[in-house]
């Protein structure tokens, strides 16, 4: 058996010396290397930029999302929508280890994971499709993939069914990362508030800031802003066009009697939200960009044109203890639970 780099660099392809999530392509054959994990497919849980922008090619028609999908895997050997960057992540049951894990890994044969790496750098192969849910960016297939040495996972919970843990899973960056940025009185905004991940960093961000504190939605539609309301999320809800950064500025400064805010977490799955989320925040306050439509330099030079100085994070998906806080927020909130089961379990 051949051996292979934690990272995965024996897999790239095109260009060498790069690793495989920048790679343009790499191997998807299923040989296994001594240091992978061979797993048979189930779920595939598109990123929600890279499934808006597949699903707006393909006008919405199911046949031409799935053939764009499988042409994306046969051109690139991975799930990397070469439109956004993105890819997302799957779930699927251990089928094969290879030796050079022995006693460095809790897994076994059979077990049932999420991987917590994205697609965007597995190497992945779909035999088929065999549903896809655009409502809620879940693609079911046969197929196998190949998780890397360095690539983290969450064995799948016996409380919560599969599908429930995978929609949470894929955006587990967002509330934990939310929890970790939120001071109890701070004022937090969350545009795309009524998506999935927003929905999760607002229960976070109303947690985390306490009754001192005051939690905005932002959302699109007048249908989510019911929903958080609903589940008592946030404090203030606003709708409107979150690529409209003077509205948004506006907006929040009469919402905050012209005070803004100490953190703004971008969660909206669309292009050019960036001088919304960099205009809502106050000098020196921290703009979370956990969207993956994010131009971070767009972000980076819209800052310093109207004079910004604030603190930039990029949507790190990983954080310690990611999974356990997206997975707890289910066990916590019984409304997010039953919102989510509805839709996605």
């Amino acid at each position: 058996m051949k051996k292979g780099n934690p990272y995965g660099t024996h897999r790239v392809i095109e260009p060498k010396g790069v690793l495989p999530q920048p790679a343009l392509k790499i191997d998807n054959t299923m040989e296994l290397y001594d240091n992978e994990i061979l797993i048979d497919v189930q779920t595939l849980n598109i990123d929600s930029a890279s499934f808006t922008q597949i699903k707006d090619q393909a006008g919405g028609d199911v046949e031409k999302i799935k053939e764009i999908m499988k042409g994306i895997v046969a051109e690139r050997g991975k799930h990397q929508n070469p439109v956004t960057g993105s890819g997302g992540m799957l779930i699927g049951t251990v089928e094969q280890i290879g030796p050079a894990l022995e006693g460095k890994t809790d897994l076994k044969v059979g077990d049932k994971l999420a991987t917590l790496v994205s697609l965007s750098l597995t190497p992945l192969v779909i035999d088929e499709i065999l549903e896809v849910r655009p409502d809620i960016d879940q693609v079911d297939i046969k197929g196998k993939a190949i998780l890397f040495e360095s690539g983290i996972y969450a064995k799948l919970p016996d409380d919560i069914p599969e599908n429930l843990a995978l929609s949470v899973l894929d955006v587990a960056g967002a509330p934990a990362q939310t929890q970790k940025l939120v001071k109890e009185g701070d004022t937090v905004l969350v545009l795309g508030g009524g998506g999935k991940s927003g929905l999760l960093c607002l229960y976070e961000a109303k947690k985390k800031a306490g009754p001192t504190g005051k939690v905005i939605c932002w959302a699109h539609r007048e249908v989510s802003l019911k929903t958080v309301k609903e589940l008592g999320l946030a404090d203030v809800l606003i709708a409107g066009d979150a690529t409209n950064a003077i509205e948004v500025y506006d907006k929040i400064m009469e919402a905050t009697d012209g005070k803004l805010c100490d953190l703004v977490i971008s969660c909206v799955s669309r292009p050019n939200c960036e001088m919304s989320a960099i205009l809502a925040a106050k000098d020196e306050a921290t703009v979370y960009f956990f969207s993956m439509a994010t131009s971070f330099t767009k972000a980076a030079l819209g800052a310093e044109g109207v004079g910004k100085d604030v603190n930039m994070i990029i949507g790190n998906g990983y954080t310690k203890g990611h999974a356990e806080v997206a997975l707890q927020v289910l066990r916590e909130s019984k409304g997010l639970r039953e919102l989510f089961t509805k839709l996605y379990a």
